[in-house]
């Protein structure tokens, strides 16, 4: 396999309430791949990086860069505000190395160290050395978790600490309330309570109904007049159009317009937005953000060779996919209520048709276990343009405002 035929992935950093605040990006390592090393796969990284600097630049991105003494020219393109790079304790010997990440910090860029133990990190052990990081990457089954973490927080400053290959939702919530600036944490393949007899709730039932109307093609009249019953929503409707990522010029001021400039396809997935956020117990933002990103993605992928209707049809299987999670009810409930496409429900509820292929590659790129590349070959499509499409779908979703 190629250098450059590596497949991007992503970890979101969560805070203690469940909201993205980062994301660790790195190149999947295929066991196949006998290529493969921790430094072609910086290379590669870094490259994509710069290239498109544009999709990186709002938010904060743990890169794992090794060794970084190899990288400092490339390093140099990145965004130092939107850039920690995570090291290991090898990165931090030669005076080489020390000169380098002390010029990197002197720039602005964050310093992330992983394997330490509590010998290293203790008081007047290693001060210069220690003295050049922003942050401490512990396991969450490190058995010595609780002391890094200690150590970590009485340095002055106080290193911030981020606890990484969090499994689930109960280890996600231990980890919450110890003092922790951040939380890498798998949602996307963490099982979540679905409970079995479920209920939608008032405004997710109103959502249903516009979304009704939008599949019927009703009256712009008649969608407007429903907008216009809830307050809430055409402010919600009018801050999501005039967001960042569409880009207009002249502010949108009034629901007709906003569904005239939006047209009904966008609409519709805007309403499904929305429907994602009703769960009024239990909804994460981490979760939102994935399934917006999953369905973004997906629908990017599908660009390059299905019709612009059915890659936005991409984005509703991406976003549904996530639905049972983020509404707390079996999908089935959902799909009932709604009208749609064969094509759609044959790929969530039975993972077939044109779609599935589509849904399963974008799913495969929110893991580190190497299986994009088998899926990407069966579509024909290249590690680059799937990687680009990962990209635009994370800055896409940042910038929307739901």
């Amino acid at each position: 396999m190629a250098s450059d035929n590596r497949y991007l992935f992503r970890a979101p950093l969560l805070d203690s309430e469940q909201r993205v605040i980062g994301y660790k990006l790195a190149c999947q390592k295929n066991p196949q791949d006998s290529e493969f090393s921790d430094e072609a796969s910086s290379h590669q990284l870094l490259g994509l990086l710069a290239e498109h600097a544009g999709e990186t630049r709002s938010g904060r991105f743990f890169l794992q860069v090794s060794p970084v003494a190899r990288f400092a020219e490339e390093l140099a393109a990145l965004s130092p505000q939107a850039t920690v790079l995570i090291l290991t304790p090898a990165d931090l010997l030669g005076e080489g190395n020390r000169a380098l990440l002390a010029s990197l910090r002197e720039r602005g860029l964050g310093l992330a160290l992983r394997d330490a133990d509590p010998v290293f990190l203790a008081p007047l052990a290693n001060e210069a050395l220690l003295s050049l990081l922003s942050h401490v990457l512990v396991a969450f089954d490190h058995p010595q978790r609780a002391a890094i973490t200690s150590l970590a927080r009485q340095r002055q400053p106080p290193l911030g600490v981020v606890v990484d290959k969090v499994p689930g939702w109960p280890e996600l919530a231990a980890c919450a309330g110890t003092g922790v600036s951040g939380i890498f944490a798998d949602l996307c393949r963490a099982p979540r309570e679905i409970r079995q007899a479920g209920k939608l709730g008032p405004q997710a039932q109103q959502i249903l109904q516009l979304m009704h109307m939008v599949q019927g093609n009703a009256d712009i009249r008649h969608v407007e007049k429903v907008l216009k019953s809830d307050v809430t929503l055409s402010y919600k409707l009018l801050r999501y159009i005039n967001s960042a990522g569409f880009g207009l010029e002249v502010e949108i001021e009034s629901p007709r317009h906003a569904v005239a400039m939006l047209g009904y396809a966008p609409l519709f997935r805007w309403l499904l937005l929305l429907l994602a956020r009703t769960h009024t117990t239990g909804f994460s933002p981490a979760l939102m953000q994935a399934a917006m990103i999953r369905g973004r993605f997906a629908e990017l992928l599908g660009q390059g060779f299905l019709s612009r209707r059915e890659a936005e049809n991409l984005f509703v299987v991406g976003m549904f996919s996530f639905l049972d999670r983020l509404l707390g009810i079996p999908i089935q409930e959902v799909l009932g209520q709604l009208t749609l496409p064969e094509t759609v429900a044959e790929a969530l509820l039975a993972r077939e048709g044109v779609y599935a292929p589509v849904l399963t590659l974008a799913e495969a790129c929110e893991g580190e276990d190497g299986r994009a590349a088998d899926f990407a070959a069966a579509l024909s499509m290249k590690a680059e343009d799937v990687n680009l499409a990962h990209l635009a779908a994370l800055a896409w979703a940042q910038n929307i405002k739901i």
